[in-house]
């Protein structure tokens, strides 16, 4: 029996799936062991750290931080995005090139010299006032926006290169004003891949911790970071809980999102 060339690739891209899965897939037995430490269940299970995600306020204050931090975060973010993207696909400036290489440093430069620069910038707003800058999650927000607008930037423009720019000409030689044509033509036939931005961007605000670490001190306190201090102050097991809640949300939105792909091209 031979292998036909699809049917390899999909067994090779199978195995390279499963092994890459295999670390998120090992923390779901951790979660259910009733020892205080991590460590796999020795044949007895228990739902005591998924307990331990209910009865601990901290946890459900950090979850709807992380929320209302994602969701400010990828509302900006995206509407920043989209106003960029629009403005250099519509009216094509002659340095766009250039505009859309600064725009996307923050996904070339390493995090730890964001997270410094931005450390600085939100101590200096705190100096003048205190509901926003450092530790705050307004201060939060801000942060987040600067590291998940260039990834929604760049799923914009793709979905605007794959729009008939002839169409936007046609309008515009038939006297559509630049909004009509931005949200009766451009905007109706983007809309997934605005979407996705959107959802893309969320996700990403949910998981960062990195520059997170640097500008967040005891006030916001966001579900990745109080999960940082869960391994680094005290191994607790309701980490691997939470991690197994988060890989399920992660895993969702992203067969949401493969579905409206699917959509889209049907």
């Amino acid at each position: 029996m031979t292998l036909r060339p699809k049917t390899l690739a999909l067994a090779l891209a199978g195995l390279v799936a499963v092994f890459l899965l295999m670390p998120l897939l090992a923390i779901a037995p951790i979660s259910f062991t009733p020892a205080r430490f991590l460590t796999m269940p020795n044949g007895e299970y228990s739902l005591t750290h998924y307990r331990d995600l209910i009865d601990n306020p901290d946890w459900a204050a950090s979850a709807l931080l992380s929320l209302k931090v994602g969701l400010a975060s990828s509302a900006i973010a995206t509407a920043l995005a989209l106003a960029f993207a629009l403005g250099v696909w519509m009216f094509q400036p002659r340095f766009a090139g250039l505009m859309v290489g600064v725009v996307l440093l923050p996904m070339i430069a390493p995090p730890i010299v964001s997270a410094m620069i931005l450390y600085f910038f939100l101590t200096r707003l705190s100096g003048l006032s205190d509901a926003v800058g450092y530790d705050t999650w307004i201060g939060v927000v801000i942060a987040h926006v600067v590291m998940i607008a260039p990834f929604a930037t760049v799923l914009i423009l793709v979905e605007l290169a794959q729009f008939d720019r002839r169409i936007d000409l046609a309008a515009r030689g038939l006297g559509a004003s630049v909004w009509q044509r931005v949200f009766k033509i451009i905007l109706p036939n983007i809309r997934f891949g605005v979407f996705a931005a959107a959802l893309l961007a969320f996700v990403l605000s949910w998981d960062e911790i990195g520059v997170t670490l640097f500008i967040t001190s005891v006030n916001a306190i966001t579900l990745p970071r109080l999960m940082w201090m869960g391994v680094h102050d005290n191994i607790d097991p309701a980490v691997a809980a939470v991690s197994v809640v988060l890989i399920v949300v992660t895993t969702t939105a992203l067969v949401a999102r493969m579905a409206l792909q699917r959509e889209k091209t049907a």
